[in-house]
C-alpha cells in the first residue's frame, strides 16, 4: 500500500513510520459486536455465576453457542435465528474451532477433520435436560456431515438421503410433546455413520435406547401421545380412513385423554406427509406403509375398548362393535379376543408336576391393564421392526473403516410425580456424564500422573456412586432390589411394590439415597430425585401374558404373527426373562463401550426456562445446570492441563514433513526412534518449550492454537509441493505442446512429400542394389515427383504436348520426362534421338517436336501400352539406358531417360509389380524381324557426361558402388510467401482523342496510365484518388474448387467457382455455411480458403519529362508509356519466347491486368501443392524461359476427354507473329507506332487475342474441350443438424496402389533410415 505523506504545519517534517497500523475500515462498525467470552477458558474469574453471566450475555445478543476448550455449550434459544443455512456450514468447512466462532457446525468438522486426518473413530455426545435442544443438535451434525462428506456416486448419495429421512421418520415414531419440550425424545438413539478410507459415507446403523412405551396408553394434562398418532388420525388418506376406520383424534381414548390435540408451531397434516416422503426415500415398500398404519390404527381402536362390571363384579366389554372391529384389523377370532382380555388362564403346579388350570375372570382394573399391555407390546415391537428396517436399507454399499457417532438420547428429567421412566433415563444420563468425567476430568489427570507430566491435579465430583447405586449387584443396588421383588411376588403387583419398598431398606447407609415410606430419593448428579414406588415392579416386568401372545401368534395377519411376534412361548420353560430394567443396563453398558472406543466430541445443551420462552432468561435454573454440568471444573481442567496429546509414532507420522531431518520431498527419511523424532520436530519448529512436554509415551501441546500452527504448516507444505509439481507439470505440458507443435509444421512441411519419397524408396527395391550409382544421385533424397513437366495442369510449354496426345478415358499421366530413343537408320546404325516420355496408368507416350519452315509441331511417335511390356532391362553400370521388352513385332524399345529409377518404379506401380527388372552387365534385345541383338556397356574414364553410344555399345565411366545409400534430405530454408496483390479497381477519365476510338471500350488504359504528349501542352491533371477498398466481411470467405450438388435438408449446394462465408468449422469435415442468405452444411475438403489481401497503393505519378519525343510521332496522337505486361496464359503459346522487359521500362510501374477478360485464370503466387486442381488447358504464365517443372509435385488429375477428339491448331500467321523476335526498344523511349498508329506490343496482344477468339467458335469451345471431371463421391444424408456424416473424399483423389511390393514402401523406408 502506498504511504501518504502525512499532514501537518507547512514546513513541518515528520518521520514516516513503515509500519503503521492498518487505516481503520468502516466496515467494521457495521459488523455484529461480539459479546462475552467466545471461549470460557479466558474468562479472568472462573466460577459458575460468572460462567452463567456470560452465557446470559451471549444468549441476549443472539450468540448461543460458547466453547470451553473443544467442548461446545450450547443454550436454547426457541427461535429460529437463521444460522443454519447453506452460506453458513459452507463458511465452516474446512475450518478449525479457533477460525470461526463457536457452532455446532464447527464440533462437525473438528470431528469430520480428525476422523479423515487421524484415521480414528468419532462420537459427539449431546447431554443435556429435555427441551435443551439435543435432537436439534444432533440434526444439524448430520445435516453438515452430509453436506461436506463429499461423493458423487449414486450410492453415497443414496446413503446421505436416508441417513437425513431417518431424523423425521423416527421423530414421528419417537418423539411427544411434553410440558417442558413440544419434541421431546422419548427414546435414546445412537446413528452411527460408517465412512471408506476416502472419507466417503457408505452405511449408517441405528441403536435404540429405552422406548418410552407407556405413553402410548396414557399422558399427563397438557402432553401428547406419539407424533404419528396424530398425524395418521389428521391426515390419513380416504383408502386409510375407509379401511382402518381412522377419525379424528379426538374420537380416540389413547389421543384425547390428556385434552391436548393441537400444539403451537407443529403442523400435523405437513408433518405427515414429511414422514411418508421419509419412508420412500428409505424404501419402505407401499404394503409396509399399509401394515404399519394399520398397527396403528389397531392401537387406537383397543385404547377404544371400555369395560363395565357385571352382576359378579368382573369385568365385560361395553361395546362389543369395537372388540368385533378390532378383531377384524387383528385377524383373530372375536371371541377369542373378547375372553383374552376379560379373563386369564391360571395353572397350579404340585412339585415337579402340573396341576390344574384355571379361567380367572378379572375385574375391571385388570382389564384395563391386559388393554394396555397388549397396545404397549404391539407399539414397542413396531418401533423396533421400523428401526430394524432402516438398518437394512442403511447397511453399508462398501467397505466401512471409520464411524462417527452422533447420540441423541433423552435428557435429565425432574417431575413432580417421577416413576419407573423417570429412573431409566437418569440412569443414563448418569452413565454419560460419566464418561465425560472419565474422559475429560479423572482420566485426563491420572494420565498426567501416568505420563509424568507436571501439572496442578483439580478436585471433582465424581458419580460412580451414583451409577453403582443403580446398577451395583453385590452390594445389591435399585435393579438388583427391583428384579428379586418381581421375581418373589409376581402374582400382585402391590404386594411386589412392598416387597421392594423393604429391600430398598439396605441402601439406607449410601449417602445419595433416602428411603421415603412409599417413596426413595436419589441425589443425582444433576438434582435430588424422588421417585414413586407404585407400579414399578409392574412396568419393570413388562412381559406378555400368555394368553395374550398366543391370541396375537394366532393372527391370520403374517407381519404381526411372524413379524412383530416370531417367538412362540415353551410352556416347559422356567428361565424368567429379562425384566426392563436388566435390558437398559445392558444395553447403556454397551452404548459406553462404544463410545470409549471413540474420540468424543461433546456438546452440552442448556435450557434457559420452562416455558419456552424466546426472551425469559431464568438464572437460577440455568446456574444449577451450570452446577451440575460440571462446567467450572471443566474449564479449569483445561486451563491447567494440555489441549492435544497424542502417541509419538503418530505425531511423527502426522508431522514428519515440518522436519528435513524427518521428511524430504513427501517421503519419511527418519531412521531414528518415534521419541527423538517427534523432539526434533518440536524443536525445528521454535515451539516455546512452556507449550509442549514430553511424557513416557505421549507428545502433549497445552494450548489448541499450537497444534492449529502445525496442522497450518503441514496444509502449506503440502500446498508448495503440489505448487512445485503443479509448477513441473506446466513445464512437461509446455514442452510436450512444443515437441507437438514442431512434429505438427514437420509433417505439414512433409506429409506431401511422403508418397513420392515410398515410391523412392520403391525404387530402390527394384533395383535391389545391382546397379551402380551416379555421384550426384547421392548428394541428397530427391523426392520421385513424377510428372516433371506438368503434363496434368498444361502449363508452359506442356500445353503443347498435352494437346499432340489423344489420352484414353481414364488415362492420367503419372510421370513425365525429356530423354532419348534410339531411332533406325536406313542402312546404318541407330541414333539417339529427344524425346519427350509421358507414361500415363495405361501407356508410355514418346512425344517428338520437329521444326519445319518456321514451324514447331508437336506428334505423338509412338505408345506402348503397359500391358504390352513383358520385361525390362538396364545394365550394371551407372548409365541411364533402359530396354524394354514388348511383344510388339517392331522390336524391343531402347530409351534414355535421367531419372530411369523413378520411370521404372511408375511402371511397376501401374501394372502391380508384373513387369520384371533384369540388371545384365549385357543386355539382349530384339530389333525389327524378330532379329536379336545384344547391347554393351564398357567402362570408360574418359567419357565425360552422361556417357557415350555408339553402334550398340555405351561407354560409361565408373560409378559409385551400387550398396551406396543416398544422404538425409537437405535442410530446405523456409521460404516467404508472396502473395498476388488483388486487381486495383480505378476510374477511367474520358479521353477526348478521336483517333483512340479504335480502341474498343472494355480494353481502355486505366486513367493512372503516364501519357507522353508530343506537343507542349501542360501535362494532364493529377489521376483521381482510387476507389475506398469495401471492407471485408467479418466472416472467412472460401471459394468453392468443386461442385457439390445435393437434395437433402439441412446441406447447401455449391457450383465451382462460387464464393460462401463459413460460419461454422467442425472437426466432422462438414462445414456450415452461408450463400446468398441460404446456410446449409458443405464438405469441408470442396472448400478453399480465399485470403483477403491489402490492396496495393496506386503507383505515383511519373515526373515531367524533359525530353522531346521523336518527331516520327505525329503531334496530336497520344502513346502510352507502360512496362511490359505480364502475359495472360490464355493468350500466349506455349511455343513462343517469353518477350524480354527493356531496360528503361523497368522503372516505370507495371499496368494492372485487363479486367475485361473473362477467360484469363489468375495467377498464383506461388505453386501449391496442398490441393487437388482441376484440369485447365490455360498454361500459367512465368517470366522465366523454363517453367519451374519440378517446384512442386503434380497430383493426379481426373479422366481426360476421349481420343477421338482432335484439338484445333492455331493458325499459321498467328504463331509466326508470336515467334517474331521483340522490338528493340530505346530506353526511356516509348516503342514505334505501325503504319496504323498501334505500338508493336499491341498489335501482337491484339493477335493474339484474334487467334483465341479464331479458336472459341460457334458454341463458344475453345478448340479442344475440356477433360470431364471425374465423378463426385456420393454424400451421406445429413438426418439432422445433430450428427454430421464423415467428410467425403475430395474428387479425383489418388488412391494408394494396392499392389505388395507398394505396401512395404513404408518398412522399407523405415529401414533405409536406420
Amino acid at each position: 500500500m502506498p504511504i501518504k505523506k502525512p499532514l501537518g504545519k507547512k514546513g513541518e517534517k515528520k518521520a514516516i513510520k513503515a509500519n503503521r497500523p492498518v487505516k481503520a475500515d468502516w466496515k467494521e462498525g457495521m459488523k455484529k459486536k461480539i459479546t462475552g467470552v467466545a471461549d470460557m477458558t479466558l474468562l479472568t474469574k472462573i466460577t459458575n455465576e460468572a460462567i452463567n453471566e456470560n452465557l446470559m450475555k451471549r444468549w441476549q445478543n443472539k450468540e448461543i453457542y460458547t466453547y470451553i476448550g473443544s467442548v461446545l455449550i450450547s443454550v436454547n434459544p426457541f427461535r429460529d435465528l437463521g444460522i443454519y443455512t447453506e452460506q453458513v456450514l459452507e463458511s465452516y468447512q474446512g475450518k478449525n474451532l479457533l477460525e470461526m466462532p463457536p457452532h455446532v457446525f464447527a464440533i462437525a468438522e473438528a470431528a469430520y477433520h480428525h476422523m479423515n486426518s487421524y484415521k480414528e473413530n468419532q462420537c459427539v455426545i449431546i447431554s443435556g435436560e429435555s427441551g435443551a435442544g439435543k435432537t436439534e443438535a444432533a440434526k444439524r451434525i448430520m445435516q453438515y456431515i452430509a453436506a461436506v462428506s463429499g461423493g458423487a456416486s449414486s450410492s453415497i448419495q443414496e446413503i446421505k438421503e436416508m441417513v437425513l429421512a431417518t431424523n423425521p421418520l423416527l421423530e414421528s415414531f419417537g418423539c411427544a410433546k411434553t410440558l417442558r419440550n413440544n419434541n421431546s425424545s422419548r427414546h435414546g438413539k445412537y446413528l452411527e455413520i460408517q465412512f471408506n478410507t476416502q472419507g466417503e459415507p457408505v452405511g449408517a446403523i441405528i441403536t435404540n435406547y429405552l422406548l418410552e412405551k407407556s405413553r402410548v396408553v396414557g399422558q399427563i394434562e397438557n402432553e401428547r401421545n406419539f407424533h404419528i398418532f396424530y398425524q395418521l388420525t389428521k391426515a390419513a388418506p380416504p383408502e386409510y380412513q375407509e379401511s382402518y376406520g381412522l377419525q379424528g383424534p379426538e374420537s380416540f381414548l389413547y389421543t384425547s385423554r390428556s385434552n391436548c390435540l393441537q400444539v403451537e408451531g407443529i403442523d400435523d397434516v405437513q408433518d405427515f406427509n414429511e414422514t411418508i416422503n421419509a419412508m420412500n426415500v428409505i424404501g419402505l415398500a407401499k404394503h409396509e406403509q399399509d401394515e404399519i398404519f394399520k398397527m396403528l390404527a389397531i392401537i387406537l381402536w383397543i385404547g377404544n375398548i371400555v369395560f363395565a362390571e357385571d352382576d359378579a363384579g368382573n369385568a365385560m366389554i361395553s361395546d362389543p362393535d369395537v372388540a368385533s372391529f378390532v378383531a377384524y384389523l387383528l385377524e383373530v377370532d372375536n371371541e377369542s379376543l373378547s375372553k383374552a382380555l376379560t379373563s386369564r388362564i391360571m395353572e397350579t403346579q404340585r412339585g415337579m408336576r402340573r396341576g390344574s388350570v384355571y379361567e380367572v375372570p378379572l375385574n375391571v382394573a385388570q382389564a384395563n391393564s391386559v388393554r394396555d399391555a397388549l397396545s404397549k407390546s404391539i407399539y414397542e415391537r413396531l418401533f423396533e421392526w421400523i428401526v430394524t428396517r432402516v438398518n437394512a436399507s442403511l447397511e453399508a454399499r462398501g467397505a466401512a473403516e471409520y464411524v462417527i457417532g452422533v447420540l441423541d438420547i433423552y435428557g435429565f428429567e425432574i417431575f413432580d410425580d417421577n416413576s419407573f421412566e423417570q429412573l431409566c433415563i437418569n440412569y443414563v444420563n448418569e452413565k454419560l456424564q460419566q464418561i465425560f468425567i472419565e474422559l475429560t476430568l479423572k482420566a485426563e489427570q491420572e494420565e498426567y500422573v501416568r505420563e509424568q507430566i507436571q501439572w496442578t491435579p483439580i478436585k471433582f465430583f465424581n458419580n460412580k456412586v451414583v451409577c453403582d447405586l443403580i446398577e451395583e449387584k453385590r452390594p445389591p443396588g435399585i435393579f438388583a432390589a427391583l428384579n428379586d421383588a418381581c421375581a418373589t411376588a409376581h402374582a400382585d403387583p402391590a404386594a411386589a411394590d412392598n416387597s421392594f419398598v423393604q429391600r430398598l431398606g439396605f441402601l439406607s447407609s449410601n449417602p445419595h439415597f433416602e428411603a421415603r415410606s412409599n417413596k426413595f430419593l436419589i441425589r443425582h448428579y444433576a438434582g435430588d430425585v424422588l421417585y414413586n414406588v407404585q407400579g414399578v415392579t409392574d412396568k419393570n416386568k413388562d412381559a406378555l401374558l400368555k394368553d395374550l401372545h398366543q391370541l396375537v401368534t394366532a393372527s391370520g395377519n403374517t407381519f404381526v404373527a411372524d413379524t412383530l411376534f416370531p417367538e412362540r412361548i415353551d410352556p416347559n420353560s422356567k428361565k424368567r426373562p429379562p425384566t426392563v430394567g436388566d435390558k437398559i443396563k445392558l444395553s447403556c453398558n454397551a452404548l459406553v463401550t462404544k463410545l470409549m472406543q471413540c474420540h468424543p466430541s461433546y456438546i452440552r445443551t442448556i435450557k434457559p426456562n420452562d416455558n419456552r420462552s424466546a426472551s425469559e432468561y431464568d438464572d437460577k435454573r440455568v446456574l444449577h445446570q451450570v452446577q451440575y454440568l460440571g462446567l467450572c471444573e471443566n474449564i479449569r481442567v483445561r486451563r491447567a492441563g494440555f489441549a492435544y496429546r497424542t502417541t509419538f509414532d503418530k505425531f511423527l507420522e502426522r508431522f514428519y514433513l515440518l522436519s528435513p531431518a524427518t521428511g524430504y520431498a513427501g517421503e519419511y527419511v527418519w531412521n531414528g526412534d518415534a521419541v527423538q523424532g517427534s523432539l526434533e520436530i518440536l524443536r525445528h519448529n521454535n515451539l516455546p518449550q512452556d507449550e509442549w512436554q514430553m511424557g513416557t509415551s505421549k507428545v502433549f501441546l497445552r494450548h489448541p492454537e499450537t497444534i492449529f500452527g502445525l496442522e497450518h504448516m503441514r496444509d502449506r507444505y503440502w500446498h508448495n509441493m503440489a505448487t512445485r509439481i503443479q509448477r513441473s507439470w506446466r513445464n512437461y505440458v509446455r514442452y510436450k505442446h512444443e515437441c507437438a507443435t514442431k512434429i505438427q509444421q514437420f509433417w505439414r512441411r512433409n506429409k506431401y512429400n511422403i508418397g513420392y519419397q515410398q515410391m523412392r524408396e520403391y525404387g530402390h527395391e527394384i533395383l535391389a542394389q545391382r546397379k551402380e550409382r551416379r555421384r550426384y544421385s547421392l548428394v541428397s533424397m530427391r523426392k520421385f515427383t513424377g510428372d516433371y513437366l506438368d503434363i496434368t495442369n498444361g502449363s508452359g510449354g506442356a500445353d503443347v504436348i498435352r494437346n499432340a496426345i489423344s489420352f484414353g478415358v481414364n488415362e492420367q499421366v503419372v510421370f513425365s520426362m525429356r530423354g532419348q530413343t534410339l531411332v533406325a537408320r536406313a542402312m546404318r546404325a541407330s541414333i539417339p534421338s529427344p524425346r519427350t516420355l509421358v507414361l500415363t496408368n495405361q501407356a508410355l507416350h514418346f512425344v517428338m517436336t520437329t521444326r519445319k519452315d518456321q514451324v514447331v509441331s508437336t506428334i505423338d511417335e509412338k505408345v506402348i501400352p503397359l500391358n504390352s511390356i513383358q520385361s525390362a532391362s538396364v545394365s550394371t553400370l551407372c548409365d541411364d539406358w533402359v530396354i524394354l521388352h514388348t511383344n510388339n513385332p517392331e522390336g524391343d524399345t531402347i530409351l534414355s531417360c535421367m531419372f530411369k529409377t523413378e520411370l521404372l518404379a511408375h511402371m511397376l506401380q501401374q501394372t502391380n509389380a508384373r513387369i520384371t527388372v533384369d540388371v545384365q552387365p549385357e543386355i539382349q534385345f530384339k530389333k525389327k524381324g524378330n532379329k536379336t541383338s545384344v547391347m554393351k556397356f564398357i567402362k570408360d574414364e574418359t567419357a565425360v557426361g552422361d556417357g557415350l553410344y555408339k553402334s550398340r555399345v555405351v561407354r560409361i565411366q565408373s560409378g559409385q558402388p551400387a550398396s551406396s545409400m543416398s544422404d538425409p534430405p537437405c535442410s530446405v530454408k523456409p521460404r516467404a510467401v508472396v502473395r498476388r496483390q488483388p486487381k486495383q479497381t480505378t476510374t477511367t477519365r474520358p479521353r477526348p482523342n478521336p483517333t483512340r476510338s479504335s480502341v474498343p471500350a472494355s480494353k481502355s488504359i486505366p486513367a493512372h496510365a503516364p501519357v507522353i504528349s508530343a506537343s507542349n501542352s501542360p501535362p494532364p491533371p493529377p489521376p483521381p484518388p482510387p476507389a475506398a477498398t469495401p471492407q471485408p466481411s467479418s466472416e472467412p470467405k472460401y471459394k468453392a474448387i468443386y461442385p457439390f450438388e445435393t437434395d437433402q435438408d439441412g446441406e447447401l449446394a455449391i457450383e465451382m467457382g462460387d464464393l460462401i462465408e463459413v460460419i461454422e468449422q467442425d472437426d466432422n469435415g462438414w462445414w456450415l455455411a452461408k450463400k446468398n442468405g441460404k446456410e446449409g452444411w458443405v464438405p469441408s475438403n470442396y472448400l478453399e480458403e480465399v485470403v483477403e489481401e491489402k490492396p496495393t497503393p496506386p503507383p505515383p505519378a511519373p515526373p515531367a519529362r524533359t525530353r522531346r519525343p521523336p518527331p516520327a510521332i505525329p503531334p496530336a496522337e497520344t502513346v502510352e508509356q507502360h512496362s511490359p505486361l505480364p502475359t495472360p496464359a490464355a493468350y500466349v503459346t506455349p511455343a513462343a519466347p517469353v518477350i524480354p522487359s527493356a531496360p528503361a521500362i523497368r522503372s516505370v510501374p507495371a499496368i494492372p491486368a485487363i479486367p475485361s477478360v473473362p477467360s484469363t485464370p489468375s495467377i498464383p503466387a506461388t505453386p501449391r501443392a496442398t490441393k487437388p486442381s482441376l484440369p485447365s488447358r490455360a498454361p500459367v504464365a512465368s517470366n522465366s524461359p523454363t517453367p519451374p517443372l519440378a517446384s512442386k509435385p503434380v497430383l493426379p488429375k481426373p479422366v481426360v476427354a476421349p481420343a477421338s477428339t482432335k484439338p484445333t491448331p492455331a493458325p499459321r500467321h498467328i504463331i509466326a507473329n508470336v515467334n517474331a523476335a521483340p522490338i528493340p526498344v530505346m530506353p526511356g523511349v516509348a516503342a514505334p507506332l505501325n503504319a496504323n498508329g498501334v505500338p508493336p506490343w499491341r498489335a501482337q496482344l491484339e493477335a493474339k487475342r484474334a487467334a483465341a477468339a479464331a479458336e472459341n467458335t460457334g458454341d463458344g469451345s475453345d478448340g479442344k474441350p475440356s477433360p470431364p471431371v471425374a465423378p463426385k463421391p456420393v454424400v451421406p444424408a445429413r438426418p439432422n443438424n445433430l450428427g454430421k456424416p464423415a467428410i467425403p473424399s475430395r474428387p479425383a483423389q489418388l488412391q494408394p496402389s494396392q499392389n505388395p511390393a507398394a505396401t512395404s514402401l513404408a518398412e522399407a523406408l523405415r529401414q533405409r533410415r536406420q
